[in-house]
């Protein structure tokens, strides 16, 4: 089984939805046995809250249910984790940071890696309007897409 750590800034928007469409995707595909994910924020702004209500509702709408309750990256997650998945490039070397001892960097990448849309980060819809998180899913569903084709070509699934 391939866990998946899914990491933003707050662990409201980003990060649960991308834990939420890909949860969805597994089930769609009947691949629960290969796959745990779970979400992170890299700051504690927001530990113990539920996900964004603007988040939840826009996804809701796509069918994607977000009921992860935000938490901090700590440490740990590194042995945990076989992918730490970056929303942007702050998070990411914020997460890169953490591993001092460069021993887990290979665990560690940006969420537009597994995509081809041109987009080089997911960017984060807090302050904006309704385009910023249905922007947010369009990318999510095409990197989430990508990185399950990864996951299940690299560990011949």
């Amino acid at each position: 089984m391939k866990k998946v750590l899914f990491v933003c800034m707050g662990n409201i928007c980003r990060s649960p939805s991308a834990e939420a469409v890909m949860n969805k995707k597994i089930l769609d595909k009947n691949l629960e046995k290969y796959f745990k994910t779970d979400s992170a924020g890299s700051i504690a702004y927001h530990e113990g809250e539920p996900a964004d209500a603007r988040m939840k509702k826009h996804a809701a709408k796509r069918g994607y249910n977000l009921t992860s309750i935000a938490r901090k990256f700590v440490y740990d997650d590194f042995e945990h984790f076989d992918y730490i998945i970056a929303m942007d490039n702050s998070n990411y070397m914020d997460i890169l940071t953490l591993d001092s001892k460069k021993k887990y960097r290979h665990k560690i990448s940006l969420m537009t890696d597994y995509s081809q849309n041109g987009y080089k980060e997911v960017p984060d819809p807090y302050y904006g309007g309704n385009e910023g998180f249905e922007l947010v899913l369009d990318i999510l569903e095409e990197s989430v897409n990508g990185l399950i084709n990864r996951i299940m070509e690299e560990d011949e699934i």
